[in-house]
């Protein structure tokens, strides 16, 4: 199957939206990329950087003539976006996203794009712990996961334009219902980060309490560094995907407190090998992931 496009147009231009413009440029999937964005500075850099050829201050001027539409802005903003210039789009467009939430919010963008233009939700296993379009790449994609996530009401001809348009990327195409994905992700993704995020504001809490003017962080090795490399990720884009998921969270949270107060309770009674058998569980455990 070949695919073309006329022109892609990409609401939010950073990382994995000016991406996704450097390689359709460069694998000749769109002979024309515009970006949408908030600020004048980034989109310029953005065509600087090559990840779109134009930029539209008016997202509606933007949407004329697109065959294909990314949204790469917090997952919260689609619904916006689409109240805005949902109605510009012509019939045949394809409408998609790169969102790290699905579940319901698949349903309700499919409810909000006008008749005879079809959405297809796409989630790129892939990123940085740097955002915006100038750590954006033609490589960051390559061998990386992306989950296609289509429900009853996916047209089956845009399903196979959008997967064929990641494994042109370099990725690796899955195909899983919407919430499935959600508990997935909650748990290998989005946990993750919360656990991250805590450890560094709990060592700034423990930074007040201790003696001597000692700087926690001067101390830290490679073992810390690599804990909480993901807590310098965007701030807007977790606050919406866990406002998004918060269902899945909360079990997921109330499941990493239960090993924590395990951990805690066999450091308090001093038991060594009880320590040992969940070290190893944890060992054994990581080992298994590639």
């Amino acid at each position: 199957m070949t695919v073309h496009f006329r022109q892609v147009t990409i609401v939010g231009v950073g990382l994995i939206g000016g991406s996704m413009g450097m390689i359709l440029k460069r694998q000749g999937l769109a002979d024309r990329v515009v970006g949408v964005g908030r600020s004048l500075g980034n989109l310029e850099l953005a065509v600087q950087h090559g990840a779109i050829d134009a930029f539209e201050r008016d997202p509606k001027a933007a949407m004329k003539g697109a065959e294909l539409v990314i949204l790469a802005t917090p997952v919260e903003s689609y619904a916006g976006h689409l109240k805005e210039w949902g109605r510009v789009l012509e019939p045949g467009t394809i409408v998609s996203d790169v969102g790290s939430v699905k579940g319901s919010l698949v349903g309700q963008v499919e409810v909000l794009v006008p008749a005879g233009v079809h959405f297809v939700g796409a989630h790129p296993i892939a990123g940085k712990e740097t955002s915006g379009v100038m750590a954006a790449s033609t490589d960051l994609f390559t061998g990386a996961l992306c989950i296609i996530t289509p429900t009853a009401n996916t047209d089956s001809q845009a399903l196979l334009t959008m997967q064929h348009v990641w494994a042109a990327m370099g990725s690796v195409v899955r195909s899983i219902d919407p919430f499935v994905h959600d508990w997935i992700l909650g748990a290998v993704s989005h946990l993750p980060h919360v656990a991250a995020f805590a450890l560094m504001n709990a060592l700034t809490d423990l930074q007040q309490r201790t003696e001597g003017g000692a700087e926690l962080l001067e101390y830290a090795g490679g073992g810390l560094r690599d804990t909480t490399r993901i807590a310098e990720s965007s701030l807007e884009m977790w606050r919406d995907i866990f406002l998004g998921n918060p269902e899945n969270l909360s079990v997921m949270i109330e499941a990493l407190e239960k090993e924590l107060q395990r951990f805690k309770t066999l450091i308090q009674a001093k038991d060594g090998p009880g320590l040992e058998h969940e070290i190893a569980r944890a060992r054994e455990a990581r080992q298994r992931l590639k």
